[in-house]
């Protein structure tokens, strides 16, 4: 068996990354993070009648990013096909999840606070979007 080949010299520097969530309503998505974890708003982008189709927010080198279904369709009518059967789940690392599990009193719970066998304890909830979001402190 040959050990893998190490692609890293020619590979590209990637910086950061940033999921953009597309949702039905962003403002509910946005109060989440806001009023529950203490993010700021960084970009809002309203649509003719005020609702906002495009909006994210950003705490601790941490950014979310949420667009509406009808703003990504609007763009591109043939991405609804691409909008279907797909699913994502945010992981953060957290240094206090104690703190964390009450800020999201309230907030649907996926699977309840739990030790892994890979030395975290966890909680994973449904943010207004519909996403799960899991929050992990390790040991």
């Amino acid at each position: 068996m040959t050990a893998p080949k190490d692609n890293s010299a020619n590979s590209p520097t990637l910086k950061q990354l940033t999921p953009v969530l597309i949702v039905d309503a962003v403002e509910p998505c946005i109060k989440f993070w806001t009023d529950r974890l203490g993010f700021t708003v960084n970009n809002q982008v309203p649509d003719t009648d005020g609702k906002l189709i495009f909006a994210s927010v950003e705490k601790a080198g941490i950014e979310i990013m949420y667009q509406t279904r009808a703003s990504v369709l609007s763009e591109d009518p043939g991405a609804a096909r691409d909008l279907t059967g797909h699913s994502v789940a945010l992981f953060i690392t957290v240094s206090d999840l104690d703190s964390v599990e009450k800020s999201l009193s309230g907030a649907p719970v996926v699977k309840a606070r739990h030790d892994t066998f890979y030395g975290s304890t966890e909680i994973y909830v449904k943010e207004p979007g519909g996403n799960t979001v899991g929050f992990a402190q390790f040991t």
